[in-house]
C-alpha cells in the first residue's frame, strides 16, 4: 500500500507538471468556445482528484476470483492490441479516419473474437457513421486522407 501512495504522488507531480505546461497554451485561432486547453486540463484535474484519492485510501492488493490472470495468452492478446492503436494512430493523418479505423478495427474485431464477414460489415459502417457525425453533424473535423476525392 505504500508503493500505491508513493506512485500516485509522483503521478501527481506529472500532472501538477504537466498543467503547467497545458496552462498558456493559445491557439493562432479558435476553433471551439473553450479552446484548446481546456481539454488537457479537465483530463489532468479529473486525474489528481483520482490520484488524491487513491494516496489518501490506497487498495489493498488482493487477487479477485473475478478477474482473469495474466497469462501469457493475455498478455500477448494485450501486446497485440497496443499494436492495433499504434497502427491507427499511424494511418490515421495519411489514410484519414475512414480507412484507419477499418484497418485498425476489423483486426481488433477478430482479436476478440469476431467473425469476419460481420465484423468488416460492422466496422465499415461504423467508420462512415462516426465520420458523418463528427465531420457533419458535430462541426469536428476528421482527415479523409486518400478518400479526400469524395469530399465535395
Amino acid at each position: 500500500m505504500t508503493a500505491q501512495r508513493i506512485l500516485a504522488l509522483i503521478l501527481l507531480i506529472a500532472c501538477a507538471l504537466l498543467a503547467t505546461m497545458a496552462w498558456p497554451y493559445q491557439a493562432a485561432f479558435s476553433y471551439e468556445p473553450v479552446g484548446p486547453r481546456a481539454y488537457p486540463l479537465l483530463i489532468l484535474g479529473l486525474m489528481a482528484v483520482a490520484l488524491i484519492y487513491m494516496a489518501w485510501r490506497p487498495v489493498a492488493a488482493v487477487p479477485d476470483a473475478d478477474e482473469p490472470a495474466l497469462d501469457p495468452a493475455a498478455l500477448t492478446k494485450i501486446a497485440q492490441c497496443t499494436a492495433l492503436l499504434l497502427l491507427f494512430a499511424g494511418l490515421f493523418e495519411p489514410l484519414g479516419f475512414i480507412l484507419a479505423s477499418v484497418l485498425a478495427g476489423i483486426p481488433m474485431a477478430r482479436l476478440y473474437g469476431g467473425r469476419w464477414l460481420p465484423a468488416a460489415l460492422v466496422i465499415s459502417l461504423m467508420s462512415i457513421g462516426l465520420y458523418l457525425l463528427f465531420d457533419k453533424a458535430m462541426d469536428v473535423p476528421l482527415p479523409l486522407g486518400v478518400l479526400d476525392i469524395l469530399e465535395n
